[in-house]
């Protein structure tokens, strides 16, 4: 809860330069306050049972990763962003090894994320083993809908027997 302003921070230094090609402004900021308040953000942390991570270097905050239990065995990846200048050097990868290591003590069979049609993020999770498995159209109010791939990424097989 004590890291929510710093995790705003992060998202509005990043939104912009992320999706500036793919949102327009008035959905950027409806996304933004709908996802990113402190009220929603609290929510998350409390009662949705998300994980965030953060990540520092030089005892600057420069990137963040949040992700929860979805289904039985299945985990989903609901956030990761690093700061425009800290983009690309391997902190995204970082912290997905991360999670798929937390989520194998828990028997996880998968990791999944959504990530926009349009955002070029989908080539840096494909190159990290995440498969396109679905589309999906989610109304998010306001006349507003977020166009996403479904990807997942195998973590173990169970074995029957």
């Amino acid at each position: 809860i004590t890291d929510i302003p710093t995790i705003r921070n992060i998202t509005y230094q990043t939104w912009p330069v992320t999706y500036k090609d793919i949102l327009s402004k008035e959905q950027l900021a409806y996304m933004l306050e709908l996802i990113y308040s402190t009220e929603a953000l609290t929510q998350q942390m409390t009662g949705e049972r998300h994980h965030f991570l953060l990540a520092c270097e030089n005892s600057d905050a420069i990137a963040f990763a949040d992700y929860s239990l979805l289904d039985p065995g299945i985990y989903k990846l609901h956030k990761l962003y690093a700061l425009p200048e800290q983009q690309g050097k391997g902190m995204g990868k970082i912290f997905i090894n991360h999670i798929i290591s937390e989520i194998k003590k828990l028997n996880a069979t998968a990791l999944r994320l959504n990530v926009n049609r349009y955002n070029k993020a989908r080539q840096f999770y494909e190159h990290l083993g995440f498969i396109v498995v679905g589309e999906e159209d989610i109304d998010i109010g306001s006349g507003y809908f977020m166009n996403d791939y479904v990807m997942e990424k195998k973590i173990c097989e169970k074995f029957a027997g």
